[in-house]
């Protein structure tokens, strides 16, 4: 026990290291304004005063690392026309910062100017960030400040702020109560069973059982007989579960958070850019073409220390197994964030502290198994197999990494068709391996071939043939057991298959206005379909629901079908750009598709999950209760012919005259 609290004792002093210090900086007081000065041309004009002994930098172009103040703008239509120019005379120094060279500062106050071109049209608020360079002698420090500076003679806004909350839609109050289930409060304990359900979905996500064998290579180094290996075994399990709960603190000391914060980390481009690069080194590891291990030094010092030491290197692969399964588990945490905080911050603590358990049980059982790996005869062999046919998986997973940013920032390199090459050239390169054609390290020609590695290689094989198909042009409604894995059909390389969704195109896409007026022209409702590049369970519902005659048939002939994707990173139109506040007065800048269909969603139908599905009327009326991922064909028809049907028996006019 004693072992415990010291372990979760230096857990928490960890995380409180692991935060950066608070550096002493100097508190400047800010003016910004501008100034028209002709057709689309601006002068901004930036003021600052700083307390002593401060200073800030000036134009410094001969001294390396020192450049003037920066401007940046929120805006790819605003364009820096000159220099930025100060207004008066710096004062000279011979600065100890720079080795006694003389630099330009200014004390006190400073003016600095910025002429800027606008193309198109104004904002009325031109949004961005100035950093200066700021020292005393003795520290430097470069210093960032957001600005706002509204702007004169700007275009008339687009009002797409109005769209976000809608009055109309009630949750509890639906025309019919058919379909999903209504709002609910439910008690701690539910909501720690929630979360605990989650927890095992996220088990079986890509992001988590990559780190399996990580885990296994951790505890099979570290843990030299069975009690050890219990012992670590169980508190790898506990630092799971802490790391989760601690997520929750925050929000008790905060209080509120935008609901969509998980999501948006989690299909952010250079987070999963990041996440590719990760896994791709750790399949060289399992390769065989290096070793992760810590620095011989550090590893000599953890031998001839205590226990702590080893405490310490389990708790830091319980924080990586967080940080890594990060990509798949923020979807679901971001569900359980905005079912809970209506009630405060512990239901929040509740939800994580299941997600956290239901996580750690199956890692913390796992980590007692690697021990007993090492009684077992003959098992080097084998185990290095295991651990190379692991690596080919994880190559496959990489991609999906790279897929998922290339998506939400349509850059067009990884097609659906080339997605499905690759994974065909890992597959067909694991069959290699397996038949022993294929020579990796540590192994050797002429080597035996087991029985279940030829079965394993022919069904690598199998897999090959299998997505061969999905590359053709004919192969767009193919695949369906790896429907969610692969881009949408619609990401295509063939110009027939890019407009194709599962066999059902959208009326329109991220276009919620076209929506609802073809909605009222045709007297039809609204189908509102909030979905996202990489939502998994969305390609799902599309390739295995969606594509069904029956519900093609009926959505095309009943609904207006409009996609809102909540993670698609393109800017919307300068004017449609926004800062939204909620009823809590929490501010967040809606600048892309993404951040506006996230928070229309969170906002109006209390989810930030998808994919979800919701019916309004041409008045905006909630029709019947919203549905998520529906994988039962009839099931999904059954409810969006309660939707239609409840649409017919409420048309708008016997509203108002109620």
């Amino acid at each position: 026990m004693k072992i415990k609290i010291i372990g979760v004792v230096f857990g928490l002093a960890t995380l409180l290291l692991l935060c950066p210090a608070a550096k002493a900086q100097p508190t400047v007081k800010w003016l910004f304004t501008s100034q028209k000065t002709g057709a689309g041309t601006y002068a901004l004009h930036v003021s600052g005063t700083l307390p002593a002994p401060w200073h800030v930098y000036g134009i410094n172009d001969a001294i390396d690392g020192l450049s003037a103040p920066v401007f940046t703008f929120e805006y790819e239509n605003v364009k820096a026309a000159s220099k930025p120019v100060f207004a008066t005379e710096p004062q000279h120094i011979k600065d100890g910062v720079f080795n006694n060279k003389t630099t330009a500062i200014y004390t006190g106050s400073f003016d600095i100017t910025l002429q800027v071109n606008i193309s198109g049209a104004i904002p009325p608020v031109l949004k961005g960030t100035i950093t200066v360079y700021t020292g005393n002698e003795k520290e430097f420090y470069p210093l960032e400040q957001p600005f706002d500076i509204t702007l004169e003679g700007a275009s008339q806004a687009a009002s797409t702020g109005n769209t976000i909350k809608l009055t109309s839609v009630d949750l509890n109050n639906p025309l019919s109560s058919c379909g999903g289930q209504s709002i609910e409060h439910k008690s701690l304990l539910g909501i720690f069973l929630l979360g605990f359900a989650g927890g095992l979905i996220a088990l079986l996500t890509p992001c988590v059982f990559p780190m399996v064998p990580v885990t296994v290579s951790f505890f099979t180094k570290r843990s030299g007989n069975r009690k050890t290996a219990i012992r670590n075994g169980l508190l790898y399990g506990l630092f799971i579960f802490l790391i989760y709960i601690l997520l929750s603190l925050p929000f008790h000391i905060v209080g509120n958070v935008n609901p969509e914060i998980f999501n948006t980390i989690s299909t952010n481009a250079w987070l999963n850019l990041a996440f590719f690069v990760v896994f791709i080194f750790f399949a060289l590891s399992f390769f065989g073409f290096f070793e992760i291990s810590l620095p011989s030094n550090i590893a000599t010092k953890a031998n001839s220390q205590s226990g702590l030491s080893n405490i310490s290197g389990i708790f830091f692969m319980s924080l990586t197994l967080a940080i890594v399964s990060f990509s798949c588990t923020g979807p679901i945490l971001g569900s359980l964030l905005v079912g809970s905080l209506s009630g405060g911050a512990w239901p929040l603590t509740a939800g994580l502290g299941g997600f956290g358990a239901a996580l750690a049980l199956p890692f913390g059982l796992f980590a007692i198994f690697p021990n007993l790996l090492k009684s077992l005869p003959k098992s080097g062999g084998w185990l290095d197999t295991v651990k190379k046919v692991l690596a080919f998986v994880e190559v496959a997973l990489a991609f999906k990494f790279l897929s998922n940013a290339d998506l939400v920032m349509h850059w067009g390199i990884l097609k659906r068709e080339t997605f499905l090459i690759v994974w065909t050239v890992v597959a067909l390169g694991l069959a290699a391996y397996l038949f022993g054609l294929l020579l990796l390290p540590h192994d050797y020609k002429g080597q035996k071939i087991s029985t279940g590695r030829k079965i394993l290689g022919v069904a690598a094989l199998l897999f090959a043939i299998y997505l061969i198909p999905g590359t053709l042009p004919s192969g767009a409604g193919r695949l369906q057991l790896l429907s969610g894995f692969p881009p949408p059909v619609s990401y295509s390389l063939y110009k027939n298959n890019t407009k194709a969704t599962g066999g059902l195109g959208a009326d329109v896409v991220n276009d919620y206005e076209g929506a609802l007026k073809l909605s009222d022209s045709l007297h039809k409702p609204l189908l509102i379909d909030f979905t996202g590049w990489a939502c998994v369970n969305c390609r799902k519902m599309e390739e295995n629901v969606w594509s069904q005659p029956s519900v093609k048939d009926y959505i095309n002939k009943n609904y207006i079908l409009v996609s809102l994707y909540v993670d698609d990173r393109k800017k919307l139109p300068v004017l449609e750009r926004f800062t939204y506040e909620n009823k809590d007065k929490n501010k967040k800048d809606i600048f892309t598709y993404g951040d506006r269909w996230a928070t229309f969603e969170a906002e109006n139908f209390g989810q930030v999950s998808q994919p979800l599905y919701a019916v309004v009327d041409n008045g905006q009326r909630l029709v019947n209760n919203p549905v998520g991922y529906t994988p039962d064909a009839s099931e999904y028809l059954k409810w969006l012919q309660c939707g239609k049907e409840t649409f017919d028996k409420y048309p708008m006019q016997a509203q108002a005259k109620n």
